[in-house]
């Protein structure tokens, strides 16, 4: 839903605008972002949108974490 209501927000702030040239830009924005999602939805899946997108670091920690919490098996679990 906060991408919903960002989504109106920005109309709403597009309603208030009297420049014809920012409504020109946000027009050729828009137009080129659809032109690009449309090639990223044919050759990309849409695992690849979140590639490259964390640090080196940032990568090892969350693999670090996956392996603690995934990799230790309780023998009480079992039941």
């Amino acid at each position: 839903m906060v991408s919903e209501a960002r989504k109106l927000h920005i109309i709403e702030e597009i309603l208030k605008l009297n420049s014809e040239s920012t409504l020109a830009a946000i027009e050729n924005f828009l137009k080129k972002e659809k032109k690009e999602d449309a090639k990223v939805t044919k050759t990309k899946s849409a695992f690849r949108e979140f590639s490259g997108i964390w640090s080196k670091e940032e990568a090892a920690e969350i693999e670090s974490i996956i392996e603690e919490s995934c990799e230790t098996i309780n023998p009480d679990d079992w039941k």
